[in-house]
């Protein structure tokens, strides 16, 4: 006879390995991921949920950072319901598991169980709203969604006029519309459009079945989630998450041994992105755990950074993640509360300033922990540990995914490096990316890696070495790199460089064009409070510590905050466009009639655009330029 007490404890010693360390990565790694009972997607993942703790607190989301005591809470068994009634109305819209359903939205109540139940019925497909109207009608195009849940005109007011754009243009079927957090307003009627079904969602789902979904559930190997990528240069693409793959990296995440199931987490990046969706979203199902929902601004509601920390102190926050110009403005919040509970503050999206890190930790006593990700491989790949610290890395590979660096021959060849040697990093595993979207046949999405997976490994575009217990050591964007004269120069040698000074918070470096070198290094940086360095300062400091005399950089430029994208990720292409600005100042300035100088990013190029008086020497500005490696145009202004 069965003994279910030890069945039971035999699954939750499966489920639930040992990691705290990166000693645990083998022992975890003996035992196949096939036997872990992982659930089959993440609707059997949310039933889980809601069937082990139905009166657990799963979401608290703050109408804004200003009304933070004011939240709204849902049990899991009531999100399970929530997602239920959702689900059960795409489906009545005619949404099957092939079907994309795009979501356009700041972070609401709402929005939470309305991405899930897109993932139930069909396929979510979130959008940045801060995309321009053209680029969010091409994701639409490419994803198939005929379906659009979106901010309503009190949430989102520019968002709900592009949504109704839209779908006056005949690209959707229906508006479905999310309402503020704990809206107490009656909500403004909605305007027809004709042949779309516009109306708030909650209503709309309000005699939909909670108890169960009325179309078939997805499997493992179905199509989860089309996230795109990139977004600050041309269209972006969209990278198609397996079920499966989610899964497995939301268990990746949820087995930290640090955190139990009474752990608490900070949530405030936007769900259209995947961090906010594996790390806080998917991997607290696992154990249980609460989750607290900034407001639909998110880290850049100014307010939140002033009741941070009575925040923390209030809901016992355990572990929060942001990125680092986040952690850069918490040093500076005084602590007035008592914190000790937060004690895992992962740092992620791009590189960690030494000083960042010094100035947060010195300040608050909480030790932040980097990790390394990409949407191509779902999410995250790589975790450090508080008590195991390894200088200079990004984390540890985690469990089952496989890292390797190779050197991509002219020929596309990849030659796989020893540890210790820089080259491009390769992951395997399970969570890798299905494919880009490149169009849709009968039976659905039509995915394609684009080159970027070969034999299983995928190409993430990083410079990394890795060491021999699988710890990544990252060293820029290979597409990144200034090539001087022939000469290939990594950034992170320069960025390091200046990091190092007391006064920088922030550093970037890009190659500026050179008639004589191709481009030469330049870089600029962002200081922190009270600095009073000079830029001419920063180039000896920097000329004095980089490895070689050619990657000294030419000029640094302080700004008062260096680019980034909506997740934070640093943007170099803009600082790129200005360094091309600027040399082109130079090269012009004793050429009369030139009225403007501009260098703006064009389908992932920079574009450089001189525009002279009727009167100015046109050929001996068209010379000029052409001395330069770059795209570059004239208009004459009339």
């Amino acid at each position: 006879m069965t003994d279910n007490s030890t069945l039971e404890t035999s699954t939750e010693e499966l489920l639930w390995p040992r990691y705290a360390g990166p000693e645990d990565l083998a022992v975890i790694e003996s035992v196949p991921l096939a036997a872990r009972g992982l659930p089959e997607s993440t609707y059997a993942l949310l039933v889980r949920a809601a069937t082990l703790w139905p009166e657990r607190n799963a979401i608290t989301v703050l109408p804004d950072a200003a009304r933070w005591r004011e939240p709204l809470r849902r049990s899991y068994g009531e999100l399970l319901a929530d997602v239920h009634r959702y689900a059960n109305l795409l489906h009545e819209l005619g949404v099957r598991r092939s079907d994309a359903v795009a979501l356009i939205a700041p972070n609401c109540a709402e929005l939470v169980p309305a991405t899930l139940a897109a993932q139930v019925a069909g396929i979510a497909a979130p959008i940045n709203g801060g995309l321009s109207h053209e680029h969010v009608a091409e994701l639409l195009r490419r994803s198939g969604a005929r379906v659009l849940i979106t901010a309503g005109p009190e949430l989102a007011p520019d968002t709900w006029t592009a949504a109704r754009e839209l779908a006056a243009r005949g690209l959707l079927e229906a508006l479905l519309v999310l309402r503020p957090t704990a809206a107490s307003e009656p909500p403004p009627e909605l305007s027809e459009i004709a042949n779309v079904r516009i109306g708030y969602l909650d209503e709309l789902a309000a005699q939909q079945d909670s108890t169960g979904f009325a179309g078939p559930s997805p499997s493992a190997s179905d199509l989860a989630a089309l996230f795109h990528t990139g977004g600050t240069t041309g269209v972006p693409k969209l990278a198609a998450h397996r079920h499966s793959g989610e899964v497995a990296n939301a268990w990746m995440i949820a087995a930290n041994s640090m955190l139990d199931e009474d752990a608490v987490m900070f949530a405030a990046l936007p769900l259209f992105h995947v961090n906010a969706l594996v790390v806080t979203l998917l991997a607290p199902l696992f154990r249980g755990q609460a989750v607290v929902w900034a407001g639909p601004l998110g880290y850049r509601d100014f307010a939140l950074y002033a009741e941070f920390w009575n925040m923390v102190a209030h809901y016992k926050i355990a572990a929060m993640s942001a990125v680092p110009t986040v952690y850069a403005v918490l040093a500076q919040c005084p602590v007035g509360a008592d914190i000790s509970s937060l004690h895992y503050a992962l740092v992620g999206a791009s590189p960690l300033p030494p000083a960042v890190r010094e100035s947060f930790q010195d300040h608050t006593g909480v030790t932040l922990v980097e990790g390394y990700g990409l949407t191509e491989a779902t999410c995250a790949s790589a975790r450090s540990f508080p008590q195991a610290p390894r200088a200079g890395a990004s984390g540890q590979r985690m469990p089952y995914q496989h890292v390797a660096v190779v050197r991509v021959a002219d020929d596309g060849t990849w030659k796989r490096l020893p540890a210790g040697e820089i080259g491009v990093l390769v992951i395997s595993g399970p969570t890798l990316f299905a494919g880009y979207v490149t169009g849709r046949d009968e039976h659905g999405h039509v995915v394609d890696g684009l080159g970027t997976v070969v034999d299983g490994w995928l190409n993430t575009g990083d410079l990394a070495h890795v060491d021999d217990d699988g710890f990544i050591y990252l060293h820029g964007r290979a597409k990144d790199l200034i090539i001087r004269g022939g000469h290939n120069i990594d950034p992170a040698t320069i960025e390091d460089a200046l990091l190092s000074h007391p006064q920088v918070g922030a550093a970037g470096a890009v190659g500026r064009p050179d008639v004589h070198a191709g481009e030469v290094p330049v870089a600029y940086v962002a200081l922190t409070a009270g600095a009073d360095v000079t830029e001419d300062e920063l180039v000896s400091w920097a000329a004095e510590r980089v490895h070689e005399r050619a990657a000294a950089p030419k000029t640094v430029t302080i700004l008062d905050a260096l680019p980034v994208t909506d997740v934070g990720k640093p943007y170099k292409l803009g600082l790129r466009a200005d360094a091309t600005r600027r040399e082109l100042l130079d090269a012009l300035a004793e050429i009369s009639g030139v009225t403007g100088i501009a260098a703006a990013v064009v389908d992932g190029a920079i574009v450089a655009t001189v525009t002279l008086d009727t009167d100015a020497d046109r050929a001996a500005t068209e010379t000029i330029l052409g001395r330069y490696a770059m795209n570059w145009k004239v208009e004459v202004r009339q």
